[in-house]
């Protein structure tokens, strides 16, 4: 994995390109390449910062030129070995064992049409010497990303936003409707853009640049047409093998010429994924989280790390425990800059420290579990949603009743959490609404007035354009089982805008690749295959992968309660960050530039503070705003932030 960046038909490109690259560095520490061309009547510039995982020689070096092609490369193709065959069959000659080389080789043979072929996460650019084209393409998931910008007939691209803001001399404006997503999300969705001129190219597409400036777009792989045809697969009864298809993904994703180690969290997603791993590399290592005890009682948090111990000595793990106790005012600016736009997931932190300590350890690539849950429906979410249809049922002064003694429970008491009471808040917050309205308020921050009350009364059309795109993402779908349609929007949104895109970024910012052996094409095509009453059976959630990983697991690991890849919020706001979240809603930039509402956010400070309602985690996200949109109009370079 790598950072790439590049410029066409871009004045002064290739200084650019080097500055480009340049900020780039944390992605590639272990070497940089450059490459330059006519092309029309510009110039092409490729830029590349390599982080040597296979052919570690020069063999393997990037930017690639071979007889006419030249490539920047980011990411893994598992299948290359296969390839690589086909294309020797063919003929083809081979200098070194990259998988950049026979990507290189791939689209030399069938062009735009390899893309399909292609099994891994990638992100790369391609310029053709006879034709003068340079094309952009990314993976069919989202797992690496690609921005660019263009103005006129110039286009730049980069693997991270920050890059473009450095070039640009902070002349970027920030898109205020990506701002008011994030603030329902608590994320940025792959179709927006925190810069207004920029943009992330889409999961499954490719785009074409011509030397009269001309662009074309194209899509290879969809991911609504894959669940289509998995409601086909079901209703056939043509059921994969799950163990047999996510057992061969982990073998895949373990092709590497450098120790690979794994996230052990003790849940059933990391559990089996490690212990597949573990039959492969015995003794690999494994990484794992634990909390200061204080925190991990205040936030009521479940003891995750004696399930690691467990799964780490039964499978002959190298097991290492990391505590997080960090120091969240300094690392809360830290990883903000480094997420490139406001994320407010703190789970970010727990990746990058991980991720931190396995590097120092010498480890560069980790395998991650993320995507299980998405797939598989295995979000508290998934199953509240459904349990929301039975509480439909009961009769409405019933749920009147209900609803009015939940909501005078406090969720906290002085010295602890009350997670119940937290569950139950959520859960009544959206029981009584349609599907799609439902689905959207069982993960997302506030409701539409809760919204249109923290911002900017002219940002109003703003809120009503991000709930739209909302709708019209989750009902494009031709899927009549409920549980796959929350899947699908699951792994159309959630999935790209926030899990892969932390992931990405907070691991890279510790210069580490995380591979994710969920997030691969063909366990998403059997995942789609199997109806959603094998996903939840009863209360049962993520049931058919559960079945899947008993053949390896203890039944104790696999069907025990689901734990938790958060950090404790509600701890640390209540002592490390109560003076910055003071700060922030009295003489904050967003306050002060009335994009947020003082009154709104001193409402929830002081609701959160007297135990009436869970704002944590909308206050940790208005911090992570807070410093995203100080360094986004401080007109400073972004690349040299903390």
């Amino acid at each position: 994995m790598c950072g790439i960046a590049g410029t066409y038909l871009w004045p002064d490109g290739k200084a650019v390109t080097d500055r480009l690259t340049d900020v780039l560095a944390h992605r590639g520490p272990d070497g940089a390449g450059r490459w330059s061309h006519r092309a029309g009547d510009g110039e092409v510039h490729l830029g590349h910062r390599r982080l040597a995982i296979i052919d570690l020689s020069e063999t393997g070096a990037q930017p690639m030129v071979r007889d006419g092609l030249s490539l920047t490369y980011n990411g893994e193709l598992y299948n290359a070995p296969q390839l690589r065959t086909e294309l020797e069959s063919a003929g083809v000659r081979f200098r070194g064992t990259s998988d950049t080389e026979v990507l290189l080789e791939a689209w030399r043979r069938w062009g735009t049409d390899c893309l399909p072929r292609l099994r891994g996460m990638f992100a790369f650019a391609v310029f053709d010497e006879r034709t003068g084209e340079l094309v952009l393409a990314r993976d069919q998931l989202g797992i690496k990303p690609l921005f660019l910008l263009r103005r006129g007939k110039g286009l730049m691209f980069a693997s991270e936003l920050k890059a473009l803001a450095a070039v640009t001399g902070g002349t970027l404006e920030v898109d205020h409707a990506a701002l008011v997503a994030s603030l329902l999300y608590y994320w940025v969705p792959d179709s927006r853009c925190a810069f207004s001129e920029a943009e992330k190219l889409p999961p499954g597409s490719w785009l074409r640049c011509r030397p009269d400036g001309r662009i074309e777009r194209g899509r290879y792989w969809n991911l609504k047409d894959v669940a289509a045809e998995g409601q086909e697969r079901a209703r056939s009864g043509e059921l994969p093998d799950l163990a047999a298809v996510v057992e061969e993904s982990t073998r895949q994703h373990l092709l590497s010429d450098v120790p690979v180690a794994t996230f052990l969290s003790g849940g059933l997603d990391s559990s089996y994924l490690t212990a597949l791993a573990a039959r492969d590399r015995p003794g690999i290592s494994a990484y794992t989280i634990g909390f200061r005890a204080e925190d991990a009682k205040f936030e009521a948090m479940p003891d995750d790390l004696r399930y690691a111990r467990q799964v780490a000595g039964q499978f002959g793990v190298d097991l290492h425990e990391i505590e997080i106790a960090p120091d969240v005012l300094d690392l809360l600016p830290r990883m903000t800059h480094h997420l490139d736009e406001p994320i407010g997931d703190p789970a970010a932190i727990n990746t990058f420290l991980i991720c931190s300590a396995a590097r120092e350890a010498g480890v560069k690539v980790m395998l991650s579990g993320m995507g299980a849950d998405e797939l598989f429906a295995g979000y508290r979410k998934h199953l509240a949603n459904l349990l929301a249809l039975r509480y439909q049922r009961i009769p409405r002064p019933l749920r009147r009743g209900v609803s009015a003694t939940v909501d005078r429970l406090p969720v906290a008491t002085s010295r602890r959490g009350l997670r119940s009471v937290r569950f139950a808040k959520r859960f009544l917050s959206f029981a009584d609404l349609p599907e799609e309205t439902a689905f959207r308020r069982s993960y997302t921050m506030y409701d539409q007035d809760e919204l249109l009350a923290l911002v900017d009364p002219d940002l109003a059309g703003t809120v009503d354009d991000v709930l739209t795109e909302h709708a019209d993402v989750y009902e494009d779908n031709e899927l009549d089982d409920f549980v796959n349609r929350m899947c699908l929007g699951d792994a159309r949104m959630f999935l790209p805008g926030l899990n892969l895109a932390y992931t990405d970024r907070s691991s890279m910012a510790a210069s580490t690749e995380v591979r994710v052996p969920y997030v691969d094409v063909e366990v998403v095509r059997a995942a789609f295959a199997f109806p959603g009453n094998r996903k939840i059976a009863g209360r049962q959630s993520k049931a058919v992968l559960k079945e899947a990983a008993t053949s390896v697991l203890p039944r104790e690991i696999v069907y025990r309660p689901k734990g938790l890849f958060s950090a404790p919020l509600r701890a640390w706001m209540s002592r490390d960050l109560a003076p910055l979240v003071r700060e922030v809603v009295n003489d904050g930039v967003l306050v002060n530039s009335g994009i947020l509402r003082r009154d709104a956010l001193a409402r929830m400070v002081a609701e959160d503070a007297a135990g009436q309602r869970d704002f944590s985690k909308h206050l940790w996200h208005v911090l992570t705003l807070e410093y995203w949109y100080r360094d986004a109009t401080s007109g400073s370079d972004r690349s040299q932030a903390a």
